[in-house]
């Protein structure tokens, strides 16, 4: 998958200095989301061998730097797709403590997963809700809900869903186990007809 990624973009990027396309056409689009499975090709496998080999690198990081990192990304990648993806804003002063590369290879997981489900022309949510001591960062999709009994099915091992095969399956369990280092959870509430809300569930640190 990397190096089929790479081709395209390689290709794409070869037509657009060859002046044969313009920068602003499908060329320039396919080339960018190349790009961009590359880096969630990449975060996914680094990811996974630092979760194997226990390797943690936690700080204090601003909830609103991490959320704008992802939603860069998130933007083209929902733009090339046709959905639409909201981001609501996040308070200046919420902080957690975590590995904020294991975080952001988390939470763009599971961005990409709610498009690669969303339907066409369909509505992604990234939202962010902080308490006195928790911080809840929301992913809502519109997949059209899921089957009775399907929820922790979407966290094991190698299963994937849907028509689009892409990812290697690993994705959810992977990141799951990430966010879960950082003494937080991950949640799925089923919208019944509408989609589903993944919830990254993080504590903010004691004063």
């Amino acid at each position: 998958m990397l190096r089929n990624a790479l081709n395209i973009a390689t290709l794409g990027f070869s037509a657009l200095q060859s002046g044969a396309v313009g920068t602003s056409g499908s060329t320039s689009a396919v080339v960018s989301c190349s790009l961009a499975r590359m880096r969630d090709l990449l975060d996914r496998s680094f990811a996974e061998v630092r979760l194997q080999a226990g390797i943690q690198k936690r700080k204090h990081v601003s909830v609103a730097a991490l959320i704008e990192d992802v939603a860069v990304g998130a933007a083209i990648e929902a733009s090339h797709r046709g959905i639409k993806f909201t981001v609501t804003s996040v308070a200046d002063e919420a902080i957690i403590h975590a590995d904020p590369d294991i975080l952001l290879s988390a939470l763009s997981n599971l961005i990409q997963n709610a498009f690669k489900f969303t339907i066409s022309s369909g509505h992604v949510w990234l939202k962010t809700h902080t308490t006195v001591d928790r911080v809840l960062i929301e992913i809502e999709d519109e997949c059209g809900g899921l089957p009775p009994g399907e929820i922790e099915h979407l966290f094991r091992l190698f299963e994937q869903r849907g028509a689009d095969r892409t990812g290697l399956g690993l994705g959810l369990a992977i990141r799951r186990r990430g966010v879960e280092d950082s003494g937080g959870a991950i949640r799925v509430r089923d919208l019944a007809g509408k989609g589903c809300v993944f919830t990254v569930d993080l504590p903010r640190p004691k004063a």
